[in-house]
């Protein structure tokens, strides 16, 4: 066994394709909402963008777990955490009427605040298994830079290799 290949197999192999298949599937939710006609349009445009611009990341995650793609989910996500929740407390905000009474509209954004708890609940999710594999992937570098710079004693006779290599 080559000395590439084995270095690939430890590295975590779960973590990133799932990872990147959230990242996948929050884009695709994206581009439902903004193909489903219940925004205006430059918002729809804003989240075909925005899912244009994590499309790539997803799969740099999905092949090589590009920790810079990483770093962008991360960000991406806890700035959507962020909008949505503005979104989510200016739903139910009562408007000034000038006294003909309560407006009423805020009840129908219940399910619509409920959308958006889910969608902050998509987007946190997202951020902490980005940020989780970056973790992951920090801490294996730092263990095998560690092992590969063991000062060799001159007078210490060479390690056997293993039975399967």
């Amino acid at each position: 066994m080559n000395h590439t290949r084995r270095a690939r197999i430890d590295r975590p192999a779960v973590h990133p394709r799932l990872c990147a298949a959230i990242t996948a599937f929050s884009c695709l939710v994206h581009l439902w909402l903004a193909a489903s006609g219940h925004h205006d349009a430059w918002i729809s445009a804003l989240m075909v963008a925005l899912a244009g611009v994590c499309v790539p990341c997803a799969v740099h995650i999905w092949r090589q777990s590009s920790l810079s793609a990483l770093h962008r989910v991360t960000g991406s996500a806890l700035a959507m955490v962020g909008l949505h929740a503005v979104l989510l407390l200016g739903a139910g905000r009562v408007r000034h009427t000038h006294g003909v009474g309560p407006d009423l509209r805020a009840v129908d954004d219940v399910p619509q605040a409920g959308l958006l708890l889910l969608v902050i609940g998509l987007e946190l999710i997202t951020a902490m298994f980005a940020a989780t594999l970056v973790a992951r992937l920090r801490k294996l570098s730092r263990f095998s830079l560690a092992t590969s710079m063991r000062p060799v004693s001159p007078f210490l006779a060479p390690q056997a290799s293993h039975c399967w290599e």
